[in-house]
């Protein structure tokens, strides 16, 4: 349920207060403003289908995707120091943010087996759900 929580905060964060995250989209992203709302969009949607059964799979698939995808706005976020509510400016929050999207990424190709957990993927394939 961590997964669900933390996609639907990131969700609900692009959808209300957008105007802080076009301050970390990258200058060659066309239609920044629409982008943003459809990242918020898709995070919401994502979060859902991850704790759904049937679109369990196809939704970790698309969030480790979206993880890479996002990943040169975490560049312009630490090189530009760019500050936003609630995140440091520190080098430390920069530091483990941009090491960990790959980690993200990994998560979200992991949470496609199972939304409870990394052991219950292991209960879930014995069920052959």
């Amino acid at each position: 349920m961590g997964n669900f929580r933390t996609l639907c905060c990131a969700g609900v964060a692009h959808l209300t207060i957008p105007e802080q995250l076009i301050k970390i989209t990258p200058s060659w992203v066309p239609y920044a403003p629409q982008v943003i709302f459809l990242t918020g969009a898709f995070e919401l949607a994502v979060s859902i289908a991850l704790v759904t059964r049937p679109f369990r799979y196809w939704a970790g698939i698309a969030m480790a995707v979206y993880a890479v995808c996002v990943w040169p706005a975490n560049f312009k976020h630490a090189i530009d120091g760019v500050d936003l509510p609630y995140i440091s400016d520190g080098g430390i929050y920069h530091s483990l943010r941009l090491m960990l999207q790959p980690l993200i990424a990994w998560w979200a190709c992991i949470a496609r087996r199972s939304s409870i957990g990394l052991g219950a993927a292991k209960y879930d394939a014995q069920r052959n759900l």
